[in-house]
């Protein structure tokens, strides 16, 4: 029963930021996920997965038990990781992890948001005990971190290349622990062509992917120059505006000329008057990221045969800006709810719509209020990330730490490049994975902590045989 109140308090702690906003954390495409069940469009751009898994918990009516199952979850994910690579699992160790997460980290925003991002953290550390744990495991355990793996991973397209890049770190432990990865990677692979076959009528993982792939390359510059290039003659809508997608180029944003969560590649993407949303005689362009994905993919297709190295050059620099971009706030401000988040709500029942209005974030009352505490992130995980390599070294022979050390950085690195590189960097992509550094390093240090205790606690070997203690130790005094 103790055990059982440490896991539900700490899914609380993980948590707080829902209960000091009044509601549920929310951000604009919160409200997409929530028509996946309310209205008869299968969303173009998103995966039809969180919006069904999260509607047994809210059922229309209410939010509250989405934040508070994905805090629990999180939870018994930390209470596994201590049982399996800390040393040991208990009330008094669990609580110290998630308070010290809780209080230092971005895991509570993620994990409060209703949002698909706290998937992201769920693979990786279900991944990470399926690869390096399963002598720790049951078999119930282990058939539930597999579904919890491929859900999550089938959640947001991001997480398959970081499931992905784990399946190959899960050969240190064997062919065995690779398999055990790879199978929640094959479960998400399948759910999402059989979903995308019937809702798109396409058997592919990502129908209208290109076109976000074609916003990165713009922004970059790569494929504004095959536009230019091979326009007219192509015969593309985008042919249309040769000469004007400058503005959605490399100096559309300049340092400090646009806020740091909008990018080029969003302008291009959902601005109104942008490409994507105009066609060629300006008129309005229905679900343009949908109607453009054919074409996207014949630009992005001869973009990468023209400039391979600059498109790759381009991915570098958007992977390293992306490992930089940890901070919290881009999903606090009331101007990341919109009104479309309320609509979505009212079908809930007015009720349910005075709450979201009542709340401090939808009054932007909320990045005030938590601004004075964040500083301490960016501290706590420099030391996190240097803990986590010095312990990750010091047990090294140690196959199960190593795995699990250099899993959480190949992890780091593959969501940097699946967002950075294919999407654009934003700090609530790094924000909602960096604080597993800091998790890793604290679990490791109660690992070393158990074993130091353990070995004070031996008898030696000169003791147990009867020989006299040396001079000055504690028993020969």
């Amino acid at each position: 029963m103790r055990s059982l109140g440490a896991l539900l308090l700490g899914g609380l702690m993980l948590v707080w930021p829902a209960f000091l906003n009044g509601y549920p954390l929310v951000f604009s495409d919160s409200g997409a996920f929530l028509h996946q069940t309310l209205g008869p469009l299968m969303i173009w751009d998103k995966p039809w997965i969180y919006g069904p898994l999260i509607l047994p918990l809210h059922l229309h009516r209410n939010l509250w038990p989405v934040p508070i199952a994905q805090g629990l979850v999180l939870s018994h994910l930390l209470w596994l990781l201590a049982r399996t690579f800390g040393g040991g699992a208990w009330p008094g160790r669990h609580l110290l992890l998630c308070a010290t997460l809780a209080a230092l980290t971005a895991a509570p925003f993620t994990a409060a948001m209703v949002m698909p991002d706290v998937m992201t953290p769920v693979v990786v550390l279900s991944a990470l005990l399926l690869g390096f744990g399963r002598a720790a495991l049951s078999r119930g355990e282990t058939a539930w971190l597999s579904v919890l793996a491929a859900l999550g991973a089938a959640a947001h397209l991001s997480n398959l290349p970081v499931l992905g890049a784990l399946v190959v770190v899960s050969l240190l432990a064997g062919w065995r622990a690779a398999r055990r990865v790879a199978l929640p990677l094959a479960g998400a692979v399948a759910l999402l062509l059989a979903t995308n076959l019937v809702g798109h009528g396409r058997l592919s993982l990502s129908p209208h992917g290109a076109t976000f792939l074609l916003a990165r390359l713009v922004a970059n510059g790569p494929a504004i120059r095959t536009v230019e290039a091979e326009c007219p003659a192509a015969g593309w809508s985008l042919c249309a505006f040769k000469g004007r997608l400058e503005a959605y180029g490399p100096l559309a944003c300049p340092p400090g000329a646009c806020p740091r969560d909008l990018l080029a590649s969003d302008i291009f993407l959902w601005h109104p008057e942008s490409p994507v949303n105009r066609d060629e005689a300006g008129r309005p362009r229905d679900f343009g990221g949908r109607a453009l994905s054919g074409e996207a993919g014949e630009i992005v297709r001869a973009t990468l045969v023209r400039e391979p190295l600059a498109v790759a050059l381009g991915a570098a620099r958007d992977t390293l800006a992306q490992l930089l971009a940890n901070r919290v706030g881009d999903t606090l401000e009331g101007r990341h709810v919109g009104e479309g988040m309320l609509r979505r709500l009212e079908a809930f029942g007015p009720a349910e719509a005075a709450r979201l209005r009542a709340g401090a974030q939808w009054q932007d009352a909320l990045m005030p209020i938590v601004s004075p505490t964040l500083w301490v992130q960016g501290p706590v995980l420099i030391l996190g990330a240097a803990g986590l390599l010095l312990l990750g070294w010091r047990g090294r022979w140690e196959r199960a730490v190593l795995g699990f050390a250099l899993g959480l950085g190949a992890a780091l690195l593959a969501n940097a490049f699946a967002t950075g590189a294919l999407s654009g960097p934003h700090d609530r992509y790094g924000a909602r994975l960096a604080w597993v550094l800091v998790a890793g390093a604290v679990v490791l240090a109660l690992r070393a902590s158990a074993e130091a205790i353990s070995a004070a606690g031996r008898p030696s070997a000169a003791a147990g045989s009867g020989e006299a203690a040396p001079a000055g130790s504690p028993r020969a005094a």
